[in-house]
């Protein structure tokens, strides 16, 4: 019973067995169709050679997770980048105007990218030092780019106005900031002077205003008409910041144009697309002082420079030879060579010497005395190649760089220049019958003139009278050309139709 009640059960359980069978091979079937054409479905399951049915290195999938890179917490602005403009654009600190002007100008500078290229190159030497000394005092370093505006980056720039250098000082601005201007240098050239002054001037009017846009306008325009047209829009109601501000056309579009400069070399991608120079972030010159007199050209070749790179940076000086203890701007890379030979050099630092003027004399005749010509004598001495020199005049002319001339000539300011009047030739003798002069004539000399010392800059000259004991005064111009003669006004009730009328009296 018991063995019959086993076989029972068993083929009880087969049947079952095989039935569920045949209920799971359709379902089986259909997982697999899905498995192929489903692939949200194969990455949620394996498939079904992956059940242990193949070799033991193909049921995984070994795939590597690399660790991503660790991300600073802050920023180290110690380190410096070796790119001076990432430097620049890191202290970019104005507000920024946008406006049609600014496009205007943008668009104009990245149309000629050869000049701009050449403006930026010529900026290389300076470029450092200015960024050095706007950090030094907390300013935007978008002033760096304002010589770019001025002068392009011309040292020896000069305008109609008489402004000169980098910065573009004129005369009067130099003297109140104290920038030396006379027969030997003009500092408003100096590379360092006048960028000390030029930031001290944009400090000044900077604190004035409180705002830098109006510092600008006040450094092109002049601080008092800025004030004015600020009070002028307080008056009536408008807004006094610079858009709103009526002014000339110049300092409308001042602004504008460092703007434009600051959206191009403050962008680094339109930097490489126009071929901008690259800058280094590192001093390109170094200041010592010599205590000799010095010739230009000798410092050059000291330098191991050529003359036009040493008068790059050396701009200031108006004559052949650099006083004692004046500050001698040489690149970094040419700092020891220069010191090494200057110490080791054993003739006389120049060639030019002090000469005294005895008696009348024509630069021509002092030129072939010193076997050099008028031309020469005439550039060195900023004086004109036809000067008539009289006694107790003092040039530079070639010489040994010896003498007791030289040193008093290198203490004073300005050198003394005596402008003689030219000979004038009279006729003389009785008149004739006829009421003509004799057809014989005397070549008389012009009484001696009384003016004092006349002071000739490189830049400007200084206009004196020349007086003399005859009846004509003669006047020498800035050229030291002789101006025509001053007609005198015929008395009145004169009847000579040919009588010159005066000339009217000056207003003011």
């Amino acid at each position: 019973m018991q063995h019959r009640n086993l076989s029972s059960f068993l083929r009880h359980l087969s049947s079952t067995c095989l039935a569920t069978v045949a209920l799971l091979l359709p379902a089986a079937s259909a997982q697999a169709e899905l498995a192929d054409n489903s692939p949200l479905f194969s990455l949620m399951m394996p498939s079904l050679s992956d059940t242990g049915f193949g070799a033991a290195d193909d049921v995984l999938t070994v795939q590597e997770i690399r660790v991503p890179p660790q991300l600073p917490n802050t920023i180290d602005l110690t380190i410096q980048s070796t790119n001076l403009w990432d430097r620049i654009r890191n202290g970019f600190a104005m507000t920024n105007l946008n406006d049609d002007l600014v496009l205007y100008y943008q668009q104009w500078y990245q149309n000629r990218p050869d000049a701009l290229r050449r403006m930026v190159e010529r900026s290389r030497p300076y470029m450092y030092f200015i960024v050095e000394e706007l950090e030094a005092r907390g300013m935007p370093t978008e002033l760096a780019l304002l010589p770019m505006v001025e002068s392009s980056f011309n040292p020896n720039a000069y305008s109609p106005a008489h402004a000169a250098g980098l910065w573009q000082f004129i005369p009067a601005t130099g003297k109140r900031f104290n920038l030396e201007q006379n027969w030997w240098r003009d500092e408003r050239r100096d590379i360092v002077a006048s960028t000390g002054a030029a930031l001290d001037y944009l400090q000044a009017i900077y604190e004035m205003h409180g705002d830098w846009h109006l510092a600008l306008a006040s450094y092109n325009w002049g601080e008092g008409a800025v004030k004015r047209a600020i009070v002028k829009n307080e008056s009536r109601g408008l807004p006094t910041d610079y858009p709103n501000l009526t002014m000339p056309n110049e300092t409308r579009h001042y602004v504008p144009k460092l703007q434009a400069l600051k959206n191009i070399l403050g962008n680094p991608a339109l930097i490489a697309r126009l071929g901008l120079p690259f800058i280094p972030n590192e001093p390109y010159f170094a200041t010592l002082e010599t205590r000799r007199p010095i010739d230009v050209k000798t410092a050059a070749r000291l330098a191991n420079m050529s003359l036009e790179e040493f008068l790059r940076l050396n701009p200031s000086h108006n004559r052949p030879i650099i006083k004692a203890d004046t500050p001698v701007v040489i690149p970094t890379d040419k700092l020891d060579t220069f010191r090494d030979n200057l110490q080791s050099n054993q003739t006389s630092l120049t060639q030019w010497q002090a000469y005294t003027v005895t008696s009348a004399e024509r630069l021509d005749k002092i030129a072939a005395r010193f076997d050099t010509t008028a031309g020469e004598l005439a550039r060195v001495n900023s004086l004109s190649e036809k000067v008539r020199l009289g006694a107790g005049s003092t040039v530079l002319v070639p010489g040994g760089g010896s003498g007791t001339g030289l040193s008093n000539l290198l203490n004073a300011s300005n050198p003394q220049h005596f402008i003689e009047p030219e000979r004038v030739a009279r006729p003389c003798g009785k008149p004739g019958k006829r009421g003509k002069a004799s057809a014989r004539a005397c070549d008389k000399q012009e009484a001696p003139s009384n003016a004092k010392g006349i002071s000739h800059s490189n830049r400007e000259g200084v206009k004196t009278s020349s007086k003399s004991h005859g009846k004509v005064g003669v006047k020498t111009t800035e050229r030291g050309k002789a101006a025509k003669p001053a007609i005198s006004k015929p008395a009145k009730g004169s009847t000579d139709k040919k009588a010159v009328k005066a000339a009217p009296r000056r207003r003011g």
